[in-house]
């Protein structure tokens, strides 16, 4: 992750341990316009199913953060759901959305 800033490569890392503590498939982190940062995992309730980066932008959301400055998504798929996409422009229009694969590599970056 050398070619990151460290503040991205610090989202990364969140989101792998998000990763990591919940056993799932993605983890996710968001980092909010002050510098705040909110990792998830993803849930799956009998009522509720949120992928991570929608749990992340949701947590980012009902605490308070008005714009998001980036996120990362960390999985084994190609990269992120249209929606969950979707869900980050909502709160953060141009906000990067960094794809990263498990062991933390950078895959690529969606930009605005």
């Amino acid at each position: 992750m050398s070619e990151l800033n460290p503040e991205d490569a610090k989202i990364i890392t969140l989101a792998r341990a998000a990763r990591a503590r919940g056993g799932g498939a993605e983890g996710a982190a968001v980092r909010d316009g002050t510098g705040r940062t909110y990792a998830a995992a993803a849930v799956d309730l009998p009522s509720l199913k949120l992928s991570a980066l929608k749990t992340a932008v949701a947590m980012a959301a009902s605490s308070g953060a008005d714009d998001l400055e980036a996120a990362a998504l960390v999985t084994a798929a190609d990269g992120p759901d249209p929606s969950d996409v979707s869900a980050v422009r909502d709160l953060g229009p141009k906000a990067a959305v960094l794809v990263a694969g498990p062991d933390g590599t950078l895959r690529r970056t969606l930009a605005d």
